[in-house]
């Protein structure tokens, strides 16, 4: 892993769970004194109702380092769905970007100097589980944020992975168009 760097991309799938507990974070990482400092700030401070931007803590009044923002892409619209995503999700993406740490993935030296931007997917349908696994959803959740930094921080895949791979990939949802599913 190369520590100079501007900006680093990730994203993970981890799926198994029960209905809605899917997790596909889409990670950036960068040093709070550059361009993407710049671009984190912008965010925290262009609130826009419905996707609230959030830092990721581990509880009230513990924020997680390196200072991590949550970004919604699903437009938040009722108070179960966000008691969920701001409670049970944004802990575990606080534990998922620790786990990071402690693995090596994000140098414990650059814990105050670097920052994380998580495009997190909740999907709406937690709000229809009568019995909603809490401890489930944040393993998951937790898991698939550390998998995203690790694969961001390694520049996974890499450009030759992909080019090897390129014609045995096929989309799902493009599988099941062609499908007719």
């Amino acid at each position: 892993m190369n520590n100079d760097f501007i900006m680093k991309v990730g994203e993970s799938l981890i799926a198994g769970g029960p209905p809605g507990t899917a997790a596909e974070p889409e990670v950036v990482i960068g040093h709070l004194d550059g361009p993407f400092g710049t671009a984190f700030a912008t965010l925290i401070g262009n609130q826009i109702k419905g996707h609230t931007k959030v830092l990721a803590i581990m509880n009230t009044d513990v924020m997680v380092k390196p200072a991590t923002l949550m970004v919604s892409k699903v437009t938040v619209k009722d108070d179960k769905y966000t008691n969920i995503l701001m409670g049970t999700v944004q802990g575990a993406i606080a534990n998922g970007v620790l786990d990071s740490v402690r693995e090596g993935y994000i140098p414990k030296d650059k814990a105050n100097e670097l920052g994380v931007i998580v495009s997190v997917w909740l999907n709406p349908i937690v709000t229809k589980e009568k019995d909603l696994d809490h401890k489930i959803l944040f393993d998951i959740h937790r898991k698939a944020t550390t998998s995203a930094i690790k694969k961001a921080m390694n520049d996974e895949p890499s450009i030759d992975w992909l080019l090897e791979n390129q014609e045995s990939i096929v989309h799902k949802y493009y599988q099941n168009a062609l499908d007719g599913k």
